[in-house]
This record gives C-alpha cells, sequence and structure tokens, in this order.
C-alpha cells in the first residue's frame, strides 16, 4: 500500500478522489493568493493606505493570503506535530479574517450612525484581528490532543465534533448575524437621516451620502462572501458529525474544496468593482502612480508651492507638470474627515 493511500482518509480510501480534492482545494487557494496580491499591490500602488477604510481592507488582505498559504500547502498529513501545526494555521488565519471583515463592519458603523473618527481604534483592532479572539481559539484544540486529519486537510478530528463547532461554526455565525444586523441599521440610519432633512439643497451633503452607499454596498459584500463560503463546509462538518470517518460525500467535498480557500479571490473580484478602484485600473492611471512611486524627478505627489517670486526654480531646474500633478492629486482617496466631511465626525 502507498504512502498516499496510507494518508486518504477520505471516501473509503479511494487514492484518485482525495487527489482530486487536494487539487482543487490548492487550485483556488492560488487563485486567492493572486487576488490577495492584487488588492495589496494596488492600495499600496494608489497609496489607498491613508485612508483607514482601505488600510483595514489590506490588513483583510493580508490576513487572506496568509489563510489562502494554508490550503495550498495542506495536505493529508498523519496525526502529528506537522499535522498539528497545519491545523492551528488554519485555525487561526480563519478567525484573523473573520475578525477584519467584523473590524470593517464595526469602523463604518462608527463613522455613520455614531459620526466620529476612529483612526484610535486602529491598535485595537490590530488586537482583536490578530491576538484574541484569534490566538485563543487556535490554541485551545491542542489541550487534549483535538487537532489532526480533517479530510482533505488538517484541523479539529472527526472524534471532536463538538470542539468543531464551540471554537469556529457558532462564534462564526453569531458575528455574520451581528454584522449583517450593523449594516440593516447603517442602511436605515441614513434612510432615517434623508427623510428628515429640510432646507435647501446641500452639495456637499449629497455628495457624502452618496459616498458613503458606495461604500455600504462594496464593504457589506465581504460579511457575505464569508457567508456564502462557509455554507459548504458548515454542511459538510453536520454531515461528519452523524457518519462515521470516511464515508463522505464526494460532491459535499468537491464543493467545499471550490469554496472555502475561495476568500481572497472572490475578496479581490469585490475590490475590483468598486467604482473608486475601478477608475483607477487603467494603464495611464497605473503608469502615473507608479511614477509618482519611483520617478520624483518628473511626478510629485506633493509639489513646492512657490509663494515668492525670488524662490521659484532657475531656469536649469525642473518644473513639475501641472497636468501630472493634478492627476496624481485625484488618484488619491480622500482621508476619512474630507470623505465623510459633511458628517462632523467627533474625535471622541
Amino acid at each position: 500500500m502507498s504512502e498516499n493511500e496510507t494518508q486518504c482518509t477520505l471516501f473509503n480510501k479511494d487514492i484518485y478522489k482525495c487527489n482530486v480534492i487536494i487539487a482543487l482545494k490548492r487550485t483556488t487557494g492560488s487563485l486567492s493568493l493572486v487576488g490577495c496580491c492584487f488588492m495589496i499591490g494596488t492600495i499600496w500602488l494608489f497609496r489607498k493606505y491613508t485612508i483607514l477604510s482601505q488600510r483595514l481592507i489590506l490588513y483583510l488582505s493580508i490576513a487572506a493570503l496568509f489563510d489562502a498559504i494554508g490550503y495550498i500547502i495542506g495536505d493529508m498529513t498523519p496525526d502529528g506535530t506537522t499535522c498539528d501545526f497545519e491545523a492551528w494555521w488554519m485555525t487561526y488565519f480563519d478567525w484573523t479574517v473573520l475578525m477584519w471583515v467584523s473590524c470593517i463592519t464595526f469602523n463604518l458603523y462608527m463613522n455613520v450612525v455614531k459620526q466620529r473618527r476612529t483612526e484610535k481604534y486602529e491598535k485595537f483592532y490590530h488586537l482583536l484581528s490578530w491576538v484574541c479572539p484569534p490566538l485563543l481559539f487556535s490554541l485551545l484544540p491542542l489541550i487534549g490532543d483535538n487537532y489532526g486529519p480533517a479530510g482533505a486537510w488538517c484541523w479539529i478530528k472527526h472524534t471532536s465534533t463538538v470542539w468543531r463547532f464551540l471554537i469556529w461554526y457558532v462564534p462564526l455565525f453569531l458575528l455574520i448575524l451581528a454584522m449583517f444586523g450593523g449594516y440593516s441599521y447603517i442602511i436605515y440610519f441614513l434612510k432615517k437621516r434623508i427623510s428628515s432633512w429640510q432646507g435647501t439643497y446641500d452639495p456637499d451633503e449629497e455628495r457624502t451620502v452618496q459616498l458613503i452607499k458606495e461604500d455600504i454596498k462594496v464593504l457589506k459584500a465581504y460579511p457575505f462572501i464569508f457567508l456564502i463560503l462557509s455554507i459548504f463546509p458548515f454542511i459538510l462538518r453536520i454531515h461528519n458529525a452523524f457518519t462515521a470517518e470516511g464515508t463522505d460525500i464526494f460532491g459535499l467535498w468537491v464543493m467545499t474544496a471550490l469554496t472555502a480557500p475561495l476568500q481572497g479571490a472572490v475578496n479581490a473580484v469585490v475590490f475590483g468593482l468598486d467604482p473608486e478602484t475601478r477608475t483607477k485600473l487603467t494603464w495611464a492611471q497605473i503608469q502615473l502612480a507608479w511614477a509618482s512611486r519611483f520617478s520624483h524627478s518628473a511626478v510629485h505627489e506633493y509639489p513646492t508651492v512657490f509663494n515668492n517670486p525670488l524662490d521659484s526654480p532657475t531656469s536649469g531646474e525642473s518644473v513639475i507638470n501641472p497636468v501630472n500633478t493634478e492627476a496624481v492629486r485625484r488618484s488619491s482617496s480622500f482621508d476619512q474627515k474630507q470623505r465623510y466631511g459633511s458628517l462632523n465626525l467627533e474625535e471622541n
């Protein structure tokens, strides 16, 4: 009997089906890896990280990237230290992705409903998303040796069904429910506020509302993506709870392998469909942004203003192209106060 057949515990040790699941898992994980790199690169290139909400998406992309790596390198590893590490990695980064999605929702709620600036919360977002609960919930299964082979990858063992739901699925659906509740209230709040406005037309107020609506349309997709991609893994683990190990449904595992690792790829699609991001993804804008990054003599994002004629450059010095400078200025996103300026965001 080969080593692969020994490690394959699915489908009554049908090695062909096991290899298909592993191949699908690694393919979708690789797509997510590419999607995360696209998001991280775009945010860096266009300096979108100057806005807190975009920095949160950057952190989400970093977490999803490491989560995708877990799906790519994970295998039907025999029970032991390596399998425990792979299982911990999967649990930890699944939790970091979930927490960053939660922080994005909370941040928008504080901006729109509470009308507060939230830069001061950023360090707490990091604490919640990297330390607790991710570190806590990923370490708890090590008590009592609950990590081990769990089908096509290492996770919480088949014999530790209660741990699977307490550590992951129950908190997952509670948080997703809370996030949908938060977005519903944000939308209700905006509609109520719009209906209460009186007086003359205010273009700044109207622009702010449109920006918020665009943000909600994009940001609310992230918890929805998490929910959709969690459905087949959840059904699979429900099935596992009531059946013997190895008596798996091939089609259910196929759908799980196609959806569970796909978080980063689908996030990238949503990110690319954002109107503000889409306007930047042209060859001219990319060239301009790249030049502003590396060609300091050609384009400057912060040009010098000469208030005194005596300070103006001499004939031998280069002058910044005003068209390029303006284009770079337009390509830079508004900071949080400018973006939601008419909401009069409070510091506290």
